[in-house]
This record gives structure tokens, sequence and C-alpha cells, in this order.
């Protein structure tokens, strides 16, 4: 089956990003498969212990020109948006970001993911995209909630939230599989409410 995209939707796509002085937040490009293939290597041991399993060929070129394709696809029908954050100064990719699981209707929420690759981790690069992500989602997107959860030992993504004005809100049994097993996730959320009244 093949799916054809208007000249438009691709120049929307290709000029799509969130950007400060420092990062980037766009899409994912095909032509960014070496420098993303060579981080998730380098990462592999470090982001194994918060991440669902990988298949062997998930690394393969041909299938990163599907996932793009798939993120294309979900851009495209709002339904989520995978963003790569790269270093603005040098072009450096550094980590992903990903506005996921949007919902409207009665909802109007998403689930917020992301990684870090471990070279730039605990160097203030996610809170960064952090900062022009949640102002995008409520103000662009228009939703009242974001969620996000995380596995109660992942005390670097648990600060990172806090930090962001994130509130724990529940705990959640055997909520997804990470590495091979169910595990417990802390969910913690902001409510655009929340997040005006403090200035932002």
């Amino acid at each position: 089956m093949f799916a054809f995209f208007s000249a438009p939707d691709v120049l929307r796509r290709r000029r799509f990003a969130i950007s400060s002085d420092t990062h980037i937040l766009r899409l994912p490009r095909v032509s960014d498969y070496h420098a993303w293939r060579q981080l998730r290597i380098r990462s592999r041991a470090f982001l194994q212990p918060w991440e669902p399993l990988w298949n062997v060929d998930d690394m393969t070129e041909r299938a990163f020109r599907r996932r793009v394709a798939r993120l294309n696809r979900e851009f495209d029908e709002g339904s989520s948006i995978q963003l790569f954050i790269f270093l603005k100064r040098t072009n450096t990719l550094v980590g992903g970001i990903t506005i996921g699981l949007i919902r409207r209707g009665v909802a109007q929420m998403c689930m917020l993911g992301y990684w870090m690759g471990e070279p730039y981790a605990g160097k203030g690069h996610m809170f960064a995209a952090l900062q022009l992500v949640i102002p995008y989602i409520f103000q662009e997107l228009r939703l009242h909630r974001i969620e996000a959860a995380c596995i109660p030992s992942n005390s670097r993504s648990t600060s990172l939230l806090q930090k962001a004005g994130f509130t724990k809100e529940g705990h959640l049994k055997k909520y997804l599989r990470i590495n091979g097993q169910w595990q417990d996730h802390h969910l913690y959320a902001l409510l655009k409410d929340d997040h005006d009244a403090k200035g932002n």
C-alpha cells in the first residue's frame, strides 16, 4: 500500500521546528539515520533499563525509514508528534521527545515521553526541551493536560518532571513492559491552569 502526501504536507513537516537560542526540536528525517544509530548504540546500556526491549532489526536503516514514514503519518493525523533534540550551534543530535497519545474531545490531553543520549544526560538538555515543548502543547495544540509516567527508581526522570512543574498523581502497577518486565510507574501530570498560574 502506497501513501501519497501533498506538497504542502511535506513542506509543512520540513519547516516544523520548535527552537530556542540553544536547541532545535524537529521531526526526524531519513538523513538523521547515521547520527541516530550512533547515539543509540553508544547509549544502549544507559537507556535499556528504562525502555522496551528493541529487536536487532529496529536499528537497521530500513526500519528507520519505516519509522520516519509512520511518524510523518502520525504528525499529519495529529495523533502524535515525535521530535529529535539538536544542539543549535553544532546541529548535534542529543535525544528525543514525544508528544504522544494526543486525545481531543472531552480529554484534550497527551502523554509525554523522552530519551537522552548518555553523553548528553544530566546537562540540562532535556529540561530545555521541556521548556520548549510544554508551551507548544498548551498554546499551539491547545491541550488541557500533559501526562508522563516514569519508573519509580528513575530518580533522574522524577527530578526532571518535578522541576518542570509536574505533580505526582498516582502509582500505576505493572503499567508498561520495560526491559522485558512489567514495571510499576509513577504517574505525573501538568495542567494548563497550573502552568499558567505560575506565570509561564
